[in-house]
């Protein structure tokens, strides 16, 4: 066996190997990807397909003075090992180990912060403008997959690059998915252009011609039908791509080192945009991920020899009980739809689709679209169920506000993976959503305390003649007892938990079961603490706050979003404008970018967890006059 990667400190150190050395070293890179991930989780089946195409750009390339900018990063795993990093690995996605994407502070090869899809394309061309405006030449390639270009932005970078005609590599990694399957009238052009007059009245007179010939035109025609996919392959994308203004090459194939690195570094001599179009294949080398990509994208730790989990068996997660009340709601009301960008199996909605494919849009990589094609489907009747992970309808700020809130649309955004979400670090954490929703007119916002509460809540929504936001955790839930019956919860109306005389505790969603926890312990001390599940960040229960405010001696809100605009700020304001002095202490995520670790990990840094609560109330209360 060798031992290629050992000696690999840096790209240079590549641009010294053969051809066959090469391919040893693309074994030894998915070796120790492989070894990691399954011990670690992380994003497998992206990385593993992009092991040759990574080793070729940095053996052409001068990285770091040729700039290389990963869409999402999912795929750069061997660009970490590759560049000084190979040891750090094992610490991926650990706290205090390395990040899981790409991050410029922790390395000069990481040219761009990434985590969110789409956006190479226009970070590489302001890099491309930045070399002509400062004089140094370099080359700039932007790596991107075919379902991030699917996504508006990457379409406005192309459109942009092809007019101001700047030295840009496009590099399409084709692999045919992006998280799930890919969709969307561009991914299927070939289809579109292909249906056309032109091109089937060209394909047809051919295909008489050669059944004319003697003796051999039947044959020689069904050899050409068996190749016709092909010829489209290469024919059409370079259409798509020459009317963005690139010099489009390919496809060609994604594992082999001779046409790789020919080709990049005939690229390299080029100028203007350039796409090359390379087809790789999600999970190489490793045989369940090339099985099942969908689930091998983003992974927990599972066993290398039969690819499974090796987690025990955990109560049902907050995914699958949205999963699940979805299926009910949608078979008493025809009017239940669901919406995903791009994140079927991510948000749960598998077997909706599969029950339901009629009432079941996947919209791609396309937020801002889905919730305005939301609000049309509302707007016509329909109750809509938009399922997005928190941080990612970052993405589509304006269109909640304009075309959703201010028309006062009956859409349902259920918020997956808000709050802390453990080893996918800063990009990943959905902790603004509460600042950035609660100042929305008409909008109702929820968020439960369990498994069994969410149910509930998306039932609830249903009832509401306005927007609705439901934020919820990753990860499982607490094995709570599950109501067969659904019911409506009273809008604004929260939960008194646990009685109390001394501190009332606020808390929301995640933080209330540590807060009943924390408050237990603070009873042995002598302090009387009320618990109330605040259930609903807007409206307020101000009946409830207004008696915890008279009665007792010191509030706390526990939550887990940013302080700055959060649910804490929410109860602020209440009480300034209700003019009570009750002392109020805010318990949450401060200003800054939360790292990456274990969801607990995280918790008990920034003091939400049980211990932190009980520590954090136990001395702001010793201090109370």
């Amino acid at each position: 066996m060798t031992h290629i990667l050992e000696k690999i400190h840096a790209p240079e150190d590549l641009r010294t190997l053969s051809l066959e050395q090469l391919d040893a070293l693309a074994r030894e890179v998915r070796h120790h990807i492989l070894e990691t991930v399954a011990r670690t989780g992380g994003h497998l089946a992206s990385s593993l397909g992009a092991v040759e195409l990574t080793i070729a750009l940095h053996y052409v390339f001068n990285t770091p003075h040729d700039r290389i900018v990963w869409d999402v990063g999912h795929q750069s795993y061997a660009h970490k090992i590759l560049t000084g990093r190979a040891e750090a690995f094992t610490t991926m996605r650990q706290q205090g180990g390395l990040s899981g994407f790409p991050k410029r502070e922790e390395s000069p090869y990481d040219t761009f912060n990434v985590g969110h899809s789409s956006t190479s394309i226009s970070a590489a061309l302001g890099m491309a403008q930045a070399s002509c405006l400062s004089g140094q030449p370099r080359k700039v390639i932007a790596v991107i997959g075919d379902g991030s270009l699917m996504a508006g932005m990457a379409i406005e970078g192309l459109n942009y690059a092809g007019h101001i005609k700047k030295d840009l590599i496009v590099v399409l990694n084709d692999n045919e998915m992006s998280i799930s399957p890919n969709v969307g009238a561009l991914s299927s052009s070939l289809s579109r252009i292909i249906s056309g007059q032109a091109y089937n009245k060209f394909r047809d007179e051919v295909h008489q011609l050669l059944h004319k010939i003697p003796g051999i035109g039947d044959s020689v025609a069904r050899i050409a039908r068996q190749g016709e996919d092909f010829v489209k392959g290469l024919f059409v994308p370079g259409l798509i791509f020459d009317a963005f203004g690139f010099n489009y090459i390919g496809p060609i194939l994604g594992h082999r080192f001779g046409v790789l690195i020919e080709n990049l570094k005939n690229i390299k001599q080029l100028n203007g945009p350039i796409l090359l179009h390379v087809i790789t294949k999600k999970g190489r080398g490793y045989e369940p991920a090339e099985k099942d990509p969908t689930y091998f994208h983003g992974v927990g730790p599972f066993d290398r020899g039969s690819g499974k989990p090796v987690a025990g068996i955990a109560p049902v997660s907050y995914t699958a009980m949205f999963g699940r009340t979805m299926l009910r709601l949608a078979e008493k009301d025809a009017r239940v739809l669901a919406i995903t960008a791009g994140m079927t199996t991510g948000t749960g909605l598998e077997e909706f689709e599969k029950k339901y494919p009629g009432r079941f849009f996947d919209v791609g990589i396309a937020e801002q679209h889905a919730v305005t094609f939301a609000a049309g489907l509302a707007a016509e009747g329909f109750r809509p169920v938009v399922a997005i992970y928190s941080t990612f309808l970052q993405r589509s700020y304006d269109q909640v506000v304009h075309d959703v809130c201010m028309q006062n649309l009956p859409v349902i955004f259920m918020l997956d993976r808000a709050g802390l979400v453990g080893e996918d670090g800063p990009t990943h954490h959905g902790l603004f959503d509460i600042s950035y929703l609660r100042p929305l007119p008409n909008i109702t916002f929820m968020a439960p305390r369990d498994e069994n509460e969410l149910q509930h809540m998306l039932f609830t929504a249903l009832q509401l003649n306005g927007p609705v936001a439901i934020r919820y955790p990753r990860g499982s839930g607490y094995g709570v007892a599950l109501d067969q019956q659904l019911r409506m919860l009273q809008c604004g109306r929260a939960e008194e938990l646990r009685p109390g005389g001394d501190v009332a505790v606020f808390a929301i969603g995640a933080t209330v079961y540590p807060a009943l926890e924390a408050a237990g312990r603070l009873e042995a001390d002598g302090i009387r603490c009320a618990v109330v599940n605040s259930r609903f960040i807007k409206p307020l229960d101000l009946q409830m706050l207004r008696v915890h405010a008279a009665n007792a001696r010191m509030l706390v809100t526990v939550e887990e979003n940013m302080l700055q605009g959060g649910f804490g700020s929410a109860v602020l304001e209440q009480l300034q404008e209700a003019g009570s002095a009750v002392p109020l202490f805010r318990l949450g995520i401060p200003d800054r970018l939360v790292a990456h670790g274990t969801q607990k990990q995280q918790r008990a840094r920034y003091g939400i967890d049980a211990d932190g609560i009980y520590t954090a109330v136990r001395a702001a209360f010793a201090k109370i006059p």
